[in-house]
């Protein structure tokens, strides 16, 4: 059995994505080709943004609009300890300091109260330079972007979603990647929509960072390729991956339905032995992950195991919250300061999680999960 079975995928979709390859094979335009652009087109057009900017990974779509505002050091950039290093790392990496908020004990994602509390302190406090929030639409699911934007907007700060789990979501009618003044995805593998390499996009309405992230992610590039007018990085999508992607687009909004389907069936039949996901009214989660929360961490080794020996993979995300990471020590942090986060990466673990996941597998989890018998093994 497959964690995440991009096998299948393939093979349902293997005549788009093999034309689409063998295009770019023919026409030998590997970096910056048409794909590219036709790509940005349909991915705005999906998010419901001016404009799409495809880079190199997840990462730099959150590490570029952080360049491009100039953000650096003795700045407070906010964000949630449960989360890949990546949304902080960024943060990091321009010399600017990450204000972690701990998260809804519910959605597992930023809680906007407690962000509001860690802005005002970090003012009255008056050692940084309070600057952007980066909310994570962890595993799918959306932050709870009207109360994130009203606290932007009330002390100025930008907003930057992280929708590298996110795209293809829904909050209140909206598409995730269209919230706050840009919004990163990532377009690894596992993801929701994911190439068969490395890739990311930005997301945003404003006009003038889109031209300055173009120019970002090209050495920044002013008027021609020996002009450089910024620093940049070298962060451009390769044509072959936007093929795949394009190829991957057609049937992405049917996946959306499916995985939600699979949700559904997940929470139908686990829902009074673990702890399974929160979705508020109005939202609809992209499923990057399938998480639930075991009554303590014994339990939780105890499931794993037993799911192990039946053939059924299971991951951790996050088993360590970001302020305990070593990488963060610098930054004084201790066990206890986001009891939420630390409560959840204790408890949370992950199920299968794609869209041609099987009923019968799907009844097979339930059932290891659900029973006392250990006798059930995939074949």
């Amino acid at each position: 059995m497959q964690f995440i079975d991009l096998a299948e995928q393939y093979r349902l979709l293997k005549d788009e994505i093999d034309s689409n390859i063998g295009k770019v094979l023919n026409h030998g335009k590997f970096i910056m080709g048409p794909e590219v652009t036709e790509l940005e087109q349909k991915l705005a057009e999906f998010a419901g943004v001016k404009h799409a900017v495809t880079c190199s990974n997840g990462t730099d779509a959150l590490l570029m609009p952080l360049m491009a505002w100039g953000i650096g050091k003795g700045d407070a950039v906010f964000t949630t300890p449960f989360t890949f290093i990546a949304t902080s790392e960024v943060i990091s990496l321009l010399g600017a300091t990450p204000v972690f908020v701990d998260i809804d004990i519910n959605t597992y994602n930023i809680d906007p109260e407690r962000l509001n509390a860690a802005i005002q302190k970090t003012i009255d406090e008056g050692k940084l330079t309070s600057r952007a929030v980066i909310p994570v639409d962890l595993f799918g699911l959306p932050a709870d972007y009207d109360e994130i934007g009203a606290i932007a907007d009330k002390y100025g700060i930008k907003v930057l979603e992280d929708a590298a789990q996110g795209f293809g979501a829904v909050y209140k009618g909206r598409r995730a990647g269209s919230f706050g003044n840009a919004a990163g995805t990532s377009f690894f593998p596992a993801k929701p929509l994911g190439c068969y390499g490395d890739g990311g996009a930005i997301l945003t309405n404003d006009d003038e960072l889109a031209a300055e992230l173009k120019s970002i992610r090209l050495h920044g590039q002013g008027a021609d390729k020996y002009e450089n007018v910024r620093i940049g990085l070298n962060a451009r999508l390769d044509t072959l991956q936007a093929a795949i992607l394009l190829a991957k687009l057609k049937d992405f909004s049917h996946e959306i339905i499916l995985r939600n389907t699979v949700a559904a069936k997940y929470t139908a039949g686990l829902g009074k032995r673990v702890v399974t996901p929160y979705v508020p009214s109005g939202l609809m989660s992209a499923w990057a992950q399938f998480s639930v929360l075991a009554k303590d961490a014994e339990e939780r080794e105890s499931l794993q195991a037993r799911l192990k020996k039946a053939g059924i993979p299971t991951g951790v995300y996050y088993p360590k919250p970001l302020h305990l990471q070593t990488a963060y020590a610098s930054l004084g942090y201790k066990e206890g300061d986001f009891p939420n986060a630390e409560y959840v990466s204790r408890r949370i673990f992950s199920l299968p999680m794609h869209p041609y996941l099987k009923d019968e597998t799907i009844e097979l989890i339930i059932k290891v999960i659900c029973s006392d018998s250990s006798e059930n093994k995939i074949a």
